[in-house]
């Protein structure tokens, strides 16, 4: 019982932005070599790949910068649009690209993804164990009516919505079950009472940020299920106290080729060889 509760708590903060400074700089007061930045929860709060990258990026510029809020896409969406912020980072979606359309944010660009996994119970009813293509996994779950959590998270209804399409199989039926939980409770637990295989992040699976149990990840390495970070900084038209070199300057490094190589060993001592964040594919040059 005390277990559950405090993962209830750990979901229910990780839900919530979290402000390290709620009362925004007079114009007069912003510092340009202070980067001010809100940074999505998975690299600031689930893992310290933004610490490590900060420590990076000031060492070799002379910046610092100041983590303003962390937490899911809205309040960082939030404090972009109170011009609370210089640079933002997060899942990309309709409210980065708002961000951009309604003149808050410039710039906006992919530096990074994190990839999304299929557990289910260790019997494996569906013997989809080392698939690497969640499509066809998902068609296989379908066809042996094993049970599958439909879960509300955002990032794994989107990718849900994509694979299912490309599995050419309906989520309908006595072998779907409703999300009871979703983002405020104990997931992992509720997957496990129902021997079901559900689609999740990797990340909070290997932290163990949602507590023990018995599951097994059994669809992993498809790119298709990965999902972008976008980089974006704050519009000096609209906000003109905002530090655009500096936030510019966290930009173009998190495209660097030292921090795309970091990005590719981050977390792989742990997480069996995985990236905890993919690094961007890098395609050969077209030929004319």
């Amino acid at each position: 019982m005390f277990r559950n509760l405090c993962t209830v708590i750990f979901l229910f903060l990780l839900s919530c932005p979290v402000f390290a400074n709620e009362t925004p700089q007079p114009k007069s007061e912003v510092n340009q070599k202070v980067v001010r930045a809100a940074i999505i929860g998975g690299m600031s709060l689930s893992t310290e790949l933004f610490d490590e990258i900060a420590k990076m990026f000031e060492a070799d510029t002379g910046y610092k910068v100041k983590i303003v809020a962390s937490g899911p896409r809205p309040g960082l969406a939030d404090v972009m649009r109170k011009g609370e912020v210089d640079f933002l980072t997060m899942h990309s979606g309709d409210i980065t690209t708002e961000l951009v359309a309604d003149g808050y944010a410039v710039n906006m660009r992919p530096w990074t993804r994190n990839d999304l996994i299929i557990i289910g119970p260790a019997s494996d009813p569906a013997k989809i164990a080392g698939f690497t293509d969640g499509a066809a996994a998902l068609a296989r779950i379908a066809e042996t009516k094993s049970n599958f959590i439909d879960f509300k998270g955002i990032g794994p209804r989107e990718l849900g919505n994509t694979l299912w399409k490309r599995s050419g199989k309906q989520l309908t039926g006595s072998w779907v079950i409703k999300d009871e939980i979703g983002d405020h409770g104990d997931v992992l637990s509720f997957v496990e009472r129902k021997k079901a295989y559900m689609i999740i992040g990797r990340i909070p699976v290997v932290t163990g940020k949602l507590g023990r149990h018995n599951l097994k990840i059994m669809v992993e390495k498809d790119p298709t299920m990965r999902r972008p970070y976008i980089a974006m900084e704050a519009n000096p038209e609209t906000f003109p106290a905002t530090n655009v070199q500096g936030a510019r300057a966290l930009s173009d490094y998190l495209l660097s080729n030292k921090i795309q190589s970091f990005l590719a060993v981050f977390g792989t001592k742990q997480n069996n060889g995985i990236p905890m964040f993919h690094p961007l594919v890098k395609k050969p040059p077209v030929k004319e």
